[in-house]
């Protein structure tokens, strides 16, 4: 018998985790299914790449805040009439606009599922290996202002483009401030043709001067944003709202 004292070691070394949890295991189904030498590799390295995805995936999901349980199989499509499910179900399932740094934005009034819609597919897309980072508009830009006022902006922006894909939600709620929406207009600036972003927002573009305190800072971000970019416009009342009245009736 040929001596294996030191695989083990070796494959630490390799840093080949699943195939040394399992060579053993899989050495004996190769005796009993009288496995080739290369069947036997082969197995064992199918093995070791499914486990680093799945790994990988699993580390991405985390690391992209995502909202829990927001999939497309959660979401109710025959609330949403004015959603067409086709258009969605190839955004989230087919990463090129990403690749291309082109921009979703979702539109809708309050309680009709736009987070939920942009979560889903942020989720579908990290599947397939498109890293993501899901955040409040809000959130965000109280940051980057910090980050401003440290003098630390130009990274914090830098560390967001490790992400292909960034999830702002509810860009509405940002205040008409001069320091946040400076700080929110450069991100989009930075962002524009490098990467890629989803905006839902309450408000059509027509009111983002409710957002921005300078009207032609509205017209620029907007500008930069639609280039390349798909608008969903959700026309439902609130799906909340609706599910709460049938409660209190």
């Amino acid at each position: 018998m040929h001596d294996t004292a030191t695989l083990p070691l070796l494959l630490k070394q390799l840093v080949l985790p699943t195939i040394y949890r399992h060579w053993e295991e899989f050495a004996v189904n190769a005796q009993k299914q009288s496995w080739t030498y290369p069947q036997y590799l082969k197995k064992l390295a199918e093995l070791e790449v499914a486990t680093r995805y799945q790994n990988r995936v699993q580390r991405h999901i985390k690391e992209s805040k995502l909202p829990t349980g927001k999939t497309l199989d959660t979401f109710n499509f025959k609330a949403a009439k004015s959603i067409n499910p086709a258009q969605i179900k190839a955004l989230a399932e087919n990463p090129a606009w990403v690749k291309k740094a082109e921009n979703l934005i979702i539109f809708g009034p309050s309680g009709v599922g736009k987070t939920h819609i942009a979560a889903a597919i942020a989720n579908n897309l990290i599947i397939q290996g498109i890293r993501s980072f899901f955040i409040s508009t809000t959130i965000l830009v109280q940051q980057l202002q910090l980050a401003r006022n440290t003098y630390k902006l130009p990274e914090a922006i830098n560390k967001l483009s490790r992400f292909p894909l960034l999830v702002l939600d509810d860009i509405g709620y940002v205040k008409k401030d001069e320091a946040e929406t400076n700080v929110l207009f450069e991100l989009i600036a930075e962002r524009y043709e490098t990467c890629s972003m989803i905006i839902t927002a309450n408000q059509p573009f027509g009111e983002w001067n409710s957002i921005f305190h300078d009207n032609m800072m509205a017209v620029a971000a907007i500008d930069r944003l639609i280039h390349h970019s798909t608008i969903i416009n959700i026309t439902e009342k609130s799906y909340r709202k609706n599910q709460a009245e049938k409660k209190v009736l």
